[in-house]
């Protein structure tokens, strides 16, 4: 049997744009991608803090520090420009694996920079 769990998590990151005619997925700053051992093309599910917006997609590679988060295509109509969002990568594991790991959480500060010590909300 396998689990599925948490692998990693971008936490409160503000959506910079949005492509409607956009082939979709999401761009991500590539050093937000690389703290959180996201890989270009793997599932990420998005959560939009501001309207409680959940779905998934997959994750390309925006330019490194730019804090470019960009959701495109069909997802593009269920966020807004300056939304709050979790973006979550998960992993299946055998449960003797689960216990061992804790999933890595990537903090930013209003302009989607990575941050060592998480912001008060």
């Amino acid at each position: 049997m396998l689990l599925t769990l948490l692998k990693s998590k971008i936490h409160r990151v503000r959506v910079t744009a949005v492509e409607l005619e956009y082939e979709g997925s999401c761009a991500i700053d590539a050093d937000l991608l690389a703290g959180a051992g996201i890989l270009p093309f793997e599932q990420i599910h998005i959560y939009d803090v501001n309207n409680g917006e959940r779905f998934i997609t997959y994750a390309i590679s925006a330019p490194a520090g730019t804090g470019t988060i960009s959701v495109n295509g069909a997802a593009a109509r269920r966020v807004a420009p300056g939304d709050i969002l979790i973006i979550a990568a998960y992993a299946q594991m055998a449960p003797e694996e689960a216990g061992e790991r804790s999933p890595t959480v990537i903090y930013v500060d209003q302009k989607n920079q990575p941050v060592k010590n998480p912001p008060l909300v």
